[in-house]
């Protein structure tokens, strides 16, 4: 069953109770991996593989996402910046001790490519945030995976 999240702005990701920021550079342009996040949603399942479905909703105000294991986010787009910042926050989800949740992708050119950030701010229940900090090393694996084959989509994308 789906929970509505206390409503968060692009500021949470800096005032998170619990902030997670993992970071990667990529061969592909800051504008390349921009448009995959921010304007090609329903591409994010072809290389984040934890995501099933995402879709634009509200005419590309919102997001509908579902993961791996049955997680159901319905989420807000705060900022798209292009080719800079790209951040969302989830206003409901099926996701346990969960009370609020804000991601953004921060992107910056590194030499002729991209240095790929992605802070993942959340709030919830004292059980969430300890899940949430021993899976850490998986929220990791899982961004430095789910990078490594968007750099190769896009490497293989007709110019």
């Amino acid at each position: 069953m789906a929970r509505r999240l206390r409503p968060v702005g692009p500021e949470f990701v800096e005032t998170a109770a619990l902030r997670l920021v993992f970071a990667r550079e990529v061969a592909a342009p800051p504008e390349a991996v921009f448009s995959a996040l921010a304007e090609d949603v329903s591409g994010w399942s072809e290389w984040f593989s934890a995501v099933t479905l995402a879709r634009p909703t509200a005419d590309g105000a919102g997001r509908e996402v579902r993961l791996r294991g049955g997680g159901r986010f319905e989420e807000t787009v705060l900022v798209a910046r292009a080719p800079e910042v790209y951040a969302y926050r989830v206003d409901s989800t099926n996701a346990p001790g969960l009370r609020a949740l804000a991601e953004e992708w921060r992107l910056t050119p590194a030499g002729r490519g991209t240095r790929v950030q992605w802070t993942f701010a959340a709030d919830g229940t004292a059980l969430f945030r300890a899940t949430l900090a021993v899976g850490r090393s998986g929220l990791g694996r899982a961004f430095r995976d789910a990078v490594t084959a968007l750099d190769r989509r896009l490497a293989s994308a007709p110019a």
